[in-house]
């Protein structure tokens, strides 16, 4: 390890959102390095156009260099990448097929998915769109959304019959609405394919829905023991995509 350069990218991280500026003193301090050694390296920084000096204050700040390596970084990122590990440790973990749903205005899209080899065909694939109200996966988002969308939702849509099992009834997807937001997640069996069982996670940035996670698999694997099991996984995997969203300043609505 070049421990002069080691020491230099230290000296650059301390440069954060909490703390943007610093004095060349008080970071010396803050780091336990020889002042000498701490200057050199700003102003080898300054030079290159990493740091910045204030000439008012003297105190450094990141420079528009950093600023562009940043959003080059920013830009070059793939957000199915960046989340498709956090989806595959869900699959791994359940065994059963996994689905990223996003809200798109008054339906929910699929945004991706990870499935068995041996899967059981789905009425939904990556890019398909469905109505909110139909399965758990959309009404995880639609249990969260403003009271005078759900209302308006339910009293203009027209609420379609997908299989014998689809809820349709207004009072009925009221009150299965109502049991997502009190305990935090949603179930379905056979509404939007039948045979299927579905549970999900709304998922938010900002304190904003923007979508679900599901674990969906065959009724005769989905036993009770299974899906009490899979729901704090599918909750863990939720927060670690909201963390990642958080940590990347990712916007992954639609």
């Amino acid at each position: 390890m070049l421990k002069t350069l080691d020491d230099s990218l230290k000296v650059i991280r301390m440069f954060t959102r909490s703390r943007p500026e610093w004095g060349g003193r008080e970071l010396a301090q803050e780091m336990k390095l020889d002042h000498a050694k701490i200057y050199r390296i700003l102003e080898t920084f300054e030079s290159n156009n990493f740091i910045r000096k204030d000439p008012v204050t003297k105190k450094y700040s990141l420079g528009l260099a950093a600023w562009e390596l940043g959003m080059n970084m920013y830009n070059s990122l793939n957000l199915k990448q960046i989340i498709h590990p956090v989806l595959e440790e869900l699959f791994k973990q359940t065994g059963e097929s996994v689905f990223l749903t996003l809200l798109d205005k008054d339906q929910a899209v699929t945004f991706e998915a990870i499935e068995p080899d041996n899967k059981v065909k789905f009425s939904v694939s990556v890019g398909s769109r469905a109505p909110l109200y139909v399965g758990a996966s959309y009404r995880s988002i639609l249990a969260f959304m403003p009271d005078d969308f759900v209302e308006n939702y339910l009293n203009t849509y027209e609420l379609k019959q997908y299989t014998e099992k689809t809820k349709t009834n207004p009072d009925e997807l009221r009150a299965e609405l109502q049991v997502i937001r009190e305990n935090g997640w949603g179930m379905s069996e056979g509404e939007y394919t039948p045979d299927i069982i579905a549970i999900a996670v709304p998922l938010f940035q900002q304190d904003r829905i923007i979508g679900s996670l599901t674990v969906s698999g065959p009724n005769y694997r989905m036993s009770q023991k299974k899906i009490n099991e899979s729901i704090p996984i599918l909750k863990q995997a939720r927060d670690e995509l909201a963390d990642m969203m958080e940590k990347y300043q990712l916007k992954i609505r639609l």
